[in-house]
Order: C-alpha cells, then sequence, then structure tokens
C-alpha cells in the first residue's frame, strides 16, 4: 500500500466543497493512478475517520496558447475523489 499523502495531493477549496463540507463530503485531487478503495484507505489512515463511500471523477487538461508566442499546451488532467465520511465523523482541515 503506498504512503496516504502520496494518494491524497491536496484538498479541493471551493464555495460548492465548503457548503459539502457540513454534510460530511470532502473533495480531494487525488493522484490518476489511485483506485477508490486506495482512496478510501489513503483518507482512513490520514484523519482518523471512517469512510462510507467514494465516489471519483477524472478531469481532462484544457487546452491553452500563449498570449505572446502562441505556443498551443494544455493544462494538466487531473483526478478528484468526493469522499462520504460515516455520520458524525469530521475532517478539520482549516484548523490553523
Amino acid at each position: 500500500m503506498r504512503d496516504a499523502m502520496s494518494i491524497l495531493v491536496r484538498p479541493v477549496v471551493s464555495e460548492k466543497t465548503y457548503a459539502q463540507m457540513e454534510t460530511g463530503t470532502y473533495t480531494f485531487v487525488v493522484d490518476r493512478a489511485a483506485t477508490k478503495i486506495d482512496v478510501r484507505n489513503a483518507v482512513q489512515q490520514a484523519f482518523n475517520v471512517t469512510v462510507v463511500k467514494v465516489n471519483t471523477l477524472n478531469r481532462k487538461g484544457k487546452r491553452t496558447r500563449n498570449r505572446r508566442t502562441g505556443i498551443v499546451g494544455s493544462t494538466p488532467a487531473t483526478k478528484r475523489a468526493i469522499v462520504t465520511l460515516k455520520a458524525g465523523d469530521t475532517i478539520n482541515l482549516f484548523e490553523s
């Protein structure tokens, strides 16, 4: 099994995900090769919580163009995992 921090890249911070945190649903950017089982084990190991459900989605990279040189490139493709925790469990992502 891989290390939890190599699977979980970072949490997704947006208004939508912040609102979902109140219902026990957390969103993370994860390694593209990680499976749902890998994500579940990584979250349980890193935050000491019980995971009920994991949904994943692959986000395709978008084409970009350099304004000065005109060279076409792309943003990297990412994978997100939406993790639902057992009722009563929370993850403190923003404590200082």
